[in-house]
């Protein structure tokens, strides 16, 4: 079955809105960088991966209350801790920022008070991590170079693949990608931790796969319709390949919402960051990666004769 006759021939003028993108997509950006500067600063929902601290989540054997839980907590001098309930699975998640100066063991201590507060109310420690200052921020310094050697990597690519200027629009438009999903995370109050961070990757890969199909097209039809507009080649482009760009993009959501509703809560802020990568994606190789090509005037700048 062709994509072309589920979606049927298309003639949207696509680069028509391109001012109205540029412009929505600087908003989204803005907003990216801000949290970024902020999140660096430390004013962000940072996962104790990065600002270190102490993770346990508890499984009981019968249901226990959130503010039953926090009370013996606080009864005993755990007063910061941040609590996450699980009711369906008699689950608690009790992080802890900010490691406890004690001989004790912070993971040790939790476990401990509450099997001394809540001692009718058997219970196992489904998982326990505990990260000190120095290594979250290494984590911080990894991270960082890892997004950016990403991003030297697709212009180098695109560059070998197409042309320079090619890569660096599918650079800018993957960094776009990346920096939005980020500010959304810190709109939204959601923990950045590594598997945030795997997310990013991963959406900046399925991104540079998209724009890679679209630019392929417009590269075909650079060389053949050389007397035609630019933004007349760009469109037509655009929407040769525009059936195989919905289809890509509907089935990967289908199985990015399954995750987030049904992935469990392990996942839940990794299949999130994906589904809002998926759509940015998706709007970005349109809207953003293609209009860029046109900055660069004529047809003979773009493409290799």
């Amino acid at each position: 079955m062709k994509f072309t006759e589920i979606i049927g021939e298309t003639n949207i003028d696509f680069m028509g809105f391109r001012k109205y993108a540029f412009i929505f997509s600087g908003i989204l950006t803005l907003i990216g960088i801000i949290a970024i500067i902020q999140i660096l600063l430390g004013h962000g929902n940072l996962g104790i991966d990065f600002g270190g601290g102490t993770a346990v989540q508890l499984k009981f054997e019968k249901p226990v209350r959130i503010d039953t839980a926090r009370a013996a907590l606080i009864k005993n001098g755990v007063e910061d801790a941040e609590l996450q309930e699980f009711p369906e699975d008699n689950k608690i998640l009790i992080r802890l920022k900010q490691l406890v100066t004690t001989t004790e063991p912070v993971a040790d201590r939790i476990i401990s008070i509450f099997k001394q507060e809540i001692p009718d109310n058997t219970f196992v420690v489904d998982s326990s991590s505990e990260i000190g200052p120095t290594v979250g921020r290494k984590l911080q310094k990894d991270a960082i170079i890892a997004v950016v050697l990403s991003f030297i990597g697709i212009i180098i690519y695109i560059a070998f693949r197409f042309e320079f200027r090619f890569g660096i629009a599918a650079a800018i438009a993957t960094f776009h990608d990346v920096i939005v999903v980020v500010g959304l995370f810190y709109l939204l109050n959601k923990e950045i931790n590594l598997l945030v961070i795997t997310a990013l990757l991963t959406l900046a890969g399925y991104s540079l796969t998209d724009t890679v199909v679209v630019f392929d097209r417009i590269r075909e039809y650079l060389r053949v319709r050389r007397r035609d507009p630019i933004e007349m080649i760009i469109n037509n482009g655009i929407n040769h390949v525009l059936g195989r760009t919905i289809i890509v993009s509907l089935t990967t959501l289908l199985v990015l919402i399954a995750l987030f509703f049904f992935g469990g809560e392990v996942i839940h802020d990794f299949s999130f960051a994906l589904l809002m990568g998926v759509l940015v994606g998706t709007y970005s190789s349109v809207f953003v990666a293609s209009p860029l090509l046109i900055l660069w005037k004529g047809k003979a700048g773009i493409v290799k004769k």
